[in-house]
């Protein structure tokens, strides 16, 4: 009996059992076509008499993936998921649900409306709503509470994280667990057991939630920890309100709180940069040279530098399942270089996320050498050297003397000019720059910079690189900085003149933390070493328009030998190697001078006034970058700020930012501030004329 063959859900009786299948490629996505069909299937059960157990499968490599996205932002299309669960829990034959692949969101709901569930090797479960600014909005807060305990449950919706198939049982989440990849199979032969056992219909929202008595003082702790880690999100709070009403209401009542709070979610402006995150992190790799060439074939890396970057890079390759070859200039320094790489597995031995023996299988493919000559075969470099343009320059003459013909050559700088470094090789058309963040083998940004003279299949393997490292790619032109480093250098300049004009810089840290980062730039700064700006500073120096504002504050400290973290003091101090640094009068002192010497009275700012600055600059910026195409659409500028500079996700990126604030109250502020400083707050002219027709910048990624 098969029903509706042009429907994403297809229903046939097996005996007694109705086999519902849905089979929406790619993931099963809950569509509007998906719902109408699961309701169809359950009314067809309740009517026919010959139904004795419905069996829930996804066709494909999933169960339900989640809500379709492509509905997101559109207006709701009936039946809503609350209703199609609701029907289907109140059947009166029971419902197995077998989960193989993802179960996620709205498809782990869909399972937990289910009287039964059972689940294959393979299963993944989780409600990761809170990464897009939500709440499981169709009764998963009221039923998962039911089956795995209030605080487990919250736990989980607050993580976002996936449960394997052994840990969702262990939860209560799951009921058995099957062997075998067929969930079909699996799941007509539970079924037929349930039926043989007369285990009958099992409705999740009668059942009691096993910690009820202790949850509500978890729940208060557990509270107080979301809103320090959360730092400003919405969801998080909402999300423990739910659960907290699942304890305190009826099921229906939760419901009904479930859906209001679900809808303020929803109207948040936070909800729109959580999902512009979310596209965005997946449009990135979709350049155009993907479309034009593929990538070459790789699987020998080399890596020169044995540093703390070239091992974080060569732990980012080793555990993408490449063989390593690290190049150091002596013995001592090689070995420092695979103690550095070794040291990263053995912090994952030590917590117990890697055993000796997988260890000893992942340095199997890592060789140390101190001769160029053992890399001749390899596939693709990484040098990863001090940055130093003539270091690096004399690096690239040794690659191209040694490196077969083909073979991918990557230079790992953060600002330098790399169609220099290629032009020092005879095959500028094989040089590219691969901008890891460190640690690299944590950070997930990867900017990929192109050379004037890169072939597009170099391109593309960089892009396949990043993809098997798990990387975040982000194409970038050349530049001073390329997207981001170009971008931070003038807001941290605009956070200078604030620190000249009256801010201090423990006020100024402070308001970019309420903004939502985890650190301000001060901080920043004291982390990655004050040495390393002020040696930027000094390379800039010659090229620096002497018209141009200089806030000498920062060179004053750093000629004290005050590096930050690393020497103890810096913006701040780091009595005894504190990790958390302390304001030190004798800086705000030398702030005062360097004032005095320049007849600055100083004034006072707000986080407001702080802010606005500091955004605007990083917009107009960001928006010159776009106009000479360093970034390939504002979406890239996004995605690099998210991964590589802590902006908070939840704002969507800087240009996104711009967007929801308005373009023309951002050239406002602009145009403001330009009455202070000219030559400083110049609007980037796409910024102008952007404002002038009525666009904004998503309308760029969309053109893109």
């Amino acid at each position: 009996m098969n029903e509706s063959t042009s429907s994403p859900v297809s229903t046939r009786l097996d005996g007694e059992v109705l086999v519902v299948s849905i089979d929406n490629p790619p993931v099963n996505a809950l569509g509007q076509a998906v719902r109408a069909g699961l309701l169809a299937a359950v009314r067809q059960a309740q009517g026919d008499a010959a139904v004795r157990a419905v069996l829930l499968v996804g066709a494909g490599r999933a169960f339900i993936a989640g809500a379709d996205i492509r509905e997101f932002g559109k207006p709701p299309q009936p039946p809503a998921l609350p209703e199609v669960l609701d029907c289907m829990e109140l059947l009166d034959k029971p419902v197995i649900a077998a989960i193989h692949g993802p179960a996620l969101g709205g498809g782990l709901e869909v399972a937990m409306a289910a009287h039964w569930r059972l689940a294959l090797p393979g299963a993944k479960l989780g409600l990761p709503e809170v990464n897009l600014g939500l709440l499981p909005g169709a009764g998963g807060t009221q039923r998962s509470p039911r089956l795995m305990g209030a605080v487990a449950a919250a736990e989980l919706m607050l993580s976002g994280k996936h449960l394997s198939a052994k840990a969702a049982q262990a939860a209560g989440l799951v009921d058995r667990l099957a062997e075998g990849d067929d969930p079909t199979a699996a799941g007509l032969a539970y079924a037929r057991e349930l039926l043989a056992s007369g285990a009958g219909v099992r409705r999740t929202r009668d059942l009691p939630i096993p910690d009820a008595a202790t949850a509500p003082a978890q729940l208060e702790q557990l509270a107080a920890d979301t809103a320090r880690k959360a730092r400003g999100l919405f969801s998080p709070a909402k999300i423990i309100e739910c659960v907290r009403a699942a304890l305190e209401l009826t099921f229906e009542q939760g419901l009904k709180r479930e859906r209001e709070l679900f809808l303020e979610c929803l109207n948040s402006p936070q909800r729109a940069g959580l999902v512009h995150a979310f596209f965005a992190e997946r449009e990135t790799a979709k350049i155009p040279e993907a479309k034009a060439a593929a990538p070459r074939p790789f699987a020998h890396v080399a890596i020169i530098g044995g540093g703390t970057m070239g091992a974080g890079i060569a732990v980012s390759a080793l555990d993408a399942g490449l063989s390593v070859t690290m190049i150091e200039r002596d013995a001592e320094s090689i070995a420092r270089g695979q103690a550095n790489v070794e040291k990263v597995y053995d912090g994952l031995i030590a917590k117990g996320r890697m055993s000796a023996e997988a260890k000893a299988a992942t340095m199997a493919r890592y060789t140390p050498s101190t001769s160029y000559d053992d890399i001749a075969d390899v596939d693709l470099v990484i040098e990863a050297v001090f940055e130093d343009i003539e270091v690096k320059k004399a690096v690239f003459r040794e690659l191209d003397r040694v490196c077969k013909s083909g073979c991918v050559l990557a230079t790992n700088t953060s600002y330098l000019d790399i169609d220099a470094i290629a032009a020092v090789t005879q095959r500028p058309q094989d040089v590219i720059g691969l901008h890891f963040f460190s640690p690299a083998n944590i950070m997930k940004l990867l900017e990929i910079v192109v050379a004037a003279k890169t072939a597009p299949d170099v391109v593309a393997t960089a892009f396949e690189l990043a993809k098997r490292m798990k990387k975040v790619p982000v194409r970038a032109g050349v530049c001073d900085g390329f997207i981001g480093n170009r971008i931070l250098a003038v807001y941290r300049e605009a956070a200078n003149h604030v620190l000249e004009d009256g801010a201090s810089p423990y006020e100024i840290d402070a308001a970019v933390r309420a903004f939502g980062y985890p650190m301000g730039p001060f901080q920043v700064s004291d982390l990655a070493g004050g040495d390393i700006g002020w040696a930027t500073r000094k390379r800039k120096a010659a090229t620096r328009d002497p018209r141009a504002r200089y806030v000498e504050i920062a060179d004053r400290i750093a000629e004290r030998g005050w590096y930050g973290q690393k020497t103890g003091r810096g913006w701040y101090l780091y009595p005894q190697g504190a990790r958390i640094g302390q304001e030190d009068p004798e800086v705000l002192a030398i702030v005062d001078a360097e004032r005095a010497k320049k007849g600055i009275a100083p004034r006072s700012f707000t986080h407001e006034d702080i802010m606005r600055r500091y955004m605007a600059a990083m917009v107009n910026e960001g928006a010159r970058v776009l106009e000479e195409g360093i970034a390939l659409r504002p979406l890239d500028i996004d995605v690099t700020f998210l991964f590589g500079y802590g902006f908070p996700r939840w704002r969507g990126g800087p240009m996104k930012w711009a967007d929801m604030q308005g373009l023309p109250k951002v050239l406002a502020d602009i145009r403001e501030f330009a009455q202070e400083d000219p030559l400083f707050w110049q609007p980037a002219p796409l910024l102008e004329k952007l404002v002038a027709e009525g666009r904004d910048f998503d309308s760029l990624n969309r053109a893109a």
